[in-house]
C-alpha cells in the first residue's frame, strides 16, 4: 500500500473523514449530510466524534465515508490510535483506494495519522503458516491519498517522510519484540544491528562471550551463564557528516531475549511474555537506525547488552557477589532483578568509551512501576532538571508519557549490602522502581545528565492486534522527539 499526498480530492473510492468534538460539529455535520445525500438530523444524532467512533455511510457505486471521530482536543496519540484502530478493523473491506480529508491538519497531525495507518496495517500472525491472502488495499495496488492544503505541501511532505521511516524501523522492532526466544537470540539481535548499520551507514561492533570476558563484562555475563545462548554486548553509532559540535547522547537499553527470573525463577503464568524483556533494546537499535535514516545531527550511540536469563546448575546463585565492568562489586539478592545488572556493564562501558554529554537508559525493569502508573506512562528518573523536562515535553507531544519519580538518596538504603558495595534488590514490596533507578544510579558515576526510563508498563501491552499482550514499539517515536529538539536548540 502506497501513501502520498495531494491538494485535489480523488473522486473515486472510499473516503475518511476526521472530526473533532467542537461547537461546530452539528455545522460540519450538517454540511456533510448534503455531500453524502443523508438526513442531517440523522447523521448529527449518529455521529458523535467520540474517540475512536466510527459511522459508516455508503455512497454511489458501493463507496464508502468514515467519519472518524477524535474525542475533544485531540493530541497526537490520539489521532494515531483512532487512524490505527480504524485501518486494523476496515482493512478488508475498505476499497483500492481510499482518500483522508487532512486540509486543516498540521505537521505533527499528518505524522500522527501516517504513524497509525501503517500501525494499523500490522500483522502479529508472524509463525501462521496458513494466513489468507491480504486484502487488496494492503497490495501494491492500494493507495491511500492524504488530502491537504496547498500552503502546508513542503511541511506535509516532511512529515510523510519522516512517518514512513519511524514506521518502517517500528514494524522491525515489533516483529523482534513478538518473535519467541527460541527465534530472537542475542546473536540474532545484533546480526539485526549489524545489518542495519552497514544499511543505513552507521557503525556497529558486537562483543561476543570470549570478548566479553577478555575486557571483563561480569555483570552480564552473570546473568547469562545459566543459558546455552551466548550474550552479546552490541555497540552502534551514528555520527552526522558535516556537523561541527553535534551533541552526544548515549543511550543504554536492557536486551534480555528472554527472562526465567533464574534461580529466582518466575511464576510459569504469564513467563511466556517474557520473550519481551528486551523493550529497552528495540528502543534504543530502533532510535539509532532511525536518527541515521533521517540524518539528525546529534552524535548518538546506542549500547545493548543482551542474553537470556535463564536457570541451570550454572546460574549465578541468590548471596553471590559478582563485579561489574567498572569496578564496583553487586551482591546479587534476587536474580530476577538481572535487569539493572546487565545495564551496569551497559552504562560502565558508555562512560569509559565515550563520555556522552546526555546519558539514558531504558528497560522493562519492575513490575513496582506498572504499580505506580498503571499502563499509561512510564517511570522517569533523573538527576537534572532540565533533561527531565526536555523529556517529558517529547512524552507530550507524542503521547508516549512519562511521568518522573524521586532518586531522593533517603532511598541509598535500600540498596546498601553488607558484603559488597551494593545489592540488586531490596526485598521490599514499596518503591521498588526507586530502588531499582538508585542501583542504576551508581553506575552512572555522577554523571551530569543521566535519565533512567522503566517502559515496563509500556513496551508490551493490551491492543487490537492480538488476545494476549504484544508489542508496542515505545520509545522510538519519544526519543526522535527529544533528539530532534536538542539538535534544533543546539
Amino acid at each position: 500500500m502506497i501513501i502520498a499526498y495531494t491538494t485535489q480530492a480523488p473522486t473515486t473510492g472510499d473516503r475518511i473523514i476526521p472530526l473533532v468534538q467542537t461547537d461546530s460539529l452539528a455545522d460540519r455535520l450538517a454540511q456533510l449530510a448534503d455531500e453524502l445525500a443523508v438526513p442531517a438530523d440523522v447523521l448529527q444524532r449518529d455521529c458523535k466524534a467520540d474517540a475512536r467512533e466510527v459511522v459508516s455511510v455508503y455512497g454511489p457505486g458501493g463507496t464508502k465515508t468514515y467519519l472518524l471521530g477524535l474525542g475533544k482536543n485531540p493530541q497526537a496519540m490520539d489521532w494515531l490510535r483512532a487512524f490505527r484502530k480504524l485501518i486494523f478493523d476496515q482493512k478488508a473491506k475498505l476499497s483500492e483506494q481510499v482518500r483522508v480529508d487532512l486540509a486543516d491538519a498540521d505537521e505533527a497531525t499528518v505524522e500522527a495519522v501516517v504513524l497509525g495507518i501503517r500501525a494499523g496495517t500490522y500483522d502479529l500472525r508472524l509463525f501462521q503458516t496458513d494466513k489468507p491472502e491480504p486484502p487488496t488495499f494492503l497490495t501494491e495496488a492500494g493507495r491511500l491519498t492524504l488530502v491537504v492544503a496547498s500552503e502546508r505541501q513542503e511541511a506535509v511532505q516532511t512529515a510523510l517522510n519522516r512517518a514512513e521511516i519511524i514506521a518502517q524501523t517500528t514494524r522491525q522492532m515489533l516483529d523482534l519484540m513478538n518473535a519467541p526466544a527460541n527465534l530472537k537470540s542475542p546473536g540474532r539481535l545484533g546480526d539485526w544491528a549489524l545489518a542495519s548499520g552497514r544499511e543505513h551507514g552507521y557503525a556497529v561492533t558486537v562483543l561476543n562471550r570470549a570478548e566479553l570476558e577478555r575486557q571483563g563484562l561480569n555483570a552480564l555475563l552473570s546473568v547469562a551463564q545459566g543459558s546455552d545462548v551466548p550474550p552479546v554486548l552490541i555497540v552502534a553509532e551514528y555520527k552526522p557528516e558535516g556537523v561541527d559540535k553535534a551533541p552526544t547522547v548515549g543511550l543504554v537499553g536492557k536486551g534480555v531475549t528472554f527472562d526465567t527470573g533464574g534461580v529466582s525463577i518466575k511464576d510459569s503464568a504469564n513467563m511466556h511474555l517474557m520473550k519481551s524483556d528486551m523493550g529497552g533494546a528495540a528502543a534504543v537499535l530502533g532510535t539509532v537506525e532511525v536518527a541515521a535514516r533521517l540524518g539528525l545531527p546529534v552524535h548518538l550511540i546506542g549500547i545493548v547488552p543482551a542474553t537470556e536469563n535463564s536457570t541451570d546448575g550454572r546460574s549465578t546463585k541468590p548471596g553471590d557477589v559478582i563485579t561489574a565492568y567498572n569496578g564496583k562489586t553487586i551482591e546479587v539478592i534476587d536474580t530476577d532483578a538481572e535487569g539493572r545488572v546487565i545495564l551496569a556493564d551497559g552504562l560502565g562501558y558508555m562512560l569509559r568509551h565515550y563520555q556522552p554529554d546526555v546519558l539514558i537508559d531504558l528497560a522493562t525493569l519492575t513490575g513496582s512501576v506498572i504499580g505506580t502508573l498503571g499502563y499509561h506512562a512510564a517511570g522517569l528518573f533523573s538527576n537534572n532538571d532540565e533533561l527531565a523536562s526536555q523529556l517529558t515535553a517529547s512524552a507530550d507531544r507524542t503521547g508516549e508519557r512519562l511521568w518522573r519519580l524521586p532518586i531522593w538518596d533517603v532511598y541509598k538504603d535500600d540498596i546498601r549490602s553488607d558484603v559488597a558495595d551494593v545489592k540488586n534488590f531490596h526485598g521490599k514490596p514499596i518503591n521498588g522502581a526507586i530502588a531499582a533507578a538508585k542501583f542504576l544510579e551508581v553506575f552512572t558515576e555522577g554523571h551530569p545528565a543521566w535519565a533512567h526510563l522503566d517502559i515496563a508498563g509500556m513496551a508490551f501491552a493490551d491492543t487490537e492486534f492480538g488476545a494476549q499482550k504484544n508489542a508496542t514499539g515505545y520509545g522510538i517515536r519519544l526519543l526522535i522527539d527529544y533528539l530532534r529538539t536538542i539538535s534544533t536548540n543546539g
